[in-house]
């Protein structure tokens, strides 16, 4: 509606969900007053921070499309999805799991973001860093719980940065990147708990036996790509994992 001003809603305090999606709002100073928020959508603004004064119900938070450069000011206790994609950030660093020690789904896709060192959210259960320009992996080994990670887009060649602390990772997807030999794909052997990968639209996709050779590697997938694991095929990687491991010795 190409409002400028929500200076009205103050008075509305028990609002629960609001939506304030493509507007041109730049400040959201009045919904301090909000104090039952439970969800709020602020998409499509012209908004530069995602500060906010403490909200002590807020639950849901949507910033998407706006012009957020970093991730200061955030510190509602029951937060538990944040979602800020497609803005100008470009560090990870602000957020704080003293104060959002509630927090599950962070989703910051189409950002700036160059690396994952230095998130202070280490209770996640999922995180979407597609489309960035992520070229190193630090600070996983906090991630004990962390079930879904979503890499795709962004310029990794290197899979240094996995733990086997990292006993829930289920889910990983690092499509188009540009990881280029099977030798990196076998530092995943660390994620215990790993069922589904995605790794199409890499350099080593390419490679003859693709399949076969990351399967060898990482034997307990049930999902390359987007083919389930077929029981013959796991057999062959077995196959060709014995052989690997009689040559080097």
């Amino acid at each position: 509606r190409g409002l400028t001003n929500i200076s009205l809603l103050e008075r509305f305090i028990h609002l629960r969900y609001v939506d304030l999606s493509k507007n041109k709002l730049k400040d959201l100073a009045p919904l301090s007053s909000l104090t039952q928020l439970l969800w709020l959508k602020v998409d499509r603004n012209l908004l530069t921070s995602a500060s906010m004064q403490e909200m002590p119900y807020l639950q849901v938070i949507s910033f998407d499309f706006n012009q957020i450069r970093n991730l200061e000011g955030i510190t509602h206790p029951l937060l538990a999805s944040l979602s800020l994609k497609e803005n100008k950030i470009q560090t990870v660093l602000g957020l704080s799991h003293d104060q959002l020690f509630s927090l599950q789904v962070l989703e910051l896709r189409g950002n700036e973001i160059e690396t994952t060192a230095g998130l202070g959210v280490s209770k996640l259960k999922k995180l979407y860093l597609a489309k960035n320009t992520i070229y190193s992996l630090g600070g996983l080994e906090e991630f004990e719980q962390l079930e879904t990670l979503h890499l795709r887009d962004n310029k990794l060649e290197a899979l240094d940065g996995f733990s086997d602390r990292m006993k829930c990772l289920q889910y990983l997807n690092l499509r188009s990147n540009g990881i280029k030999s099977f030798q990196e794909v076998e530092k995943l052997q660390v994620l215990p708990m790993l069922q589904t990968l995605v790794l199409m639209d890499n350099p080593c996709a390419e490679e003859p036996s693709y399949r076969l050779e990351v399967l060898s590697r990482l034997l307990q997938l049930q999902r390359l790509d987007k083919e389930s694991v077929e029981e013959e095929e796991r057999e062959e990687a077995k196959n060709i994992r014995q052989t690997r491991k009689e040559k080097e010795k």
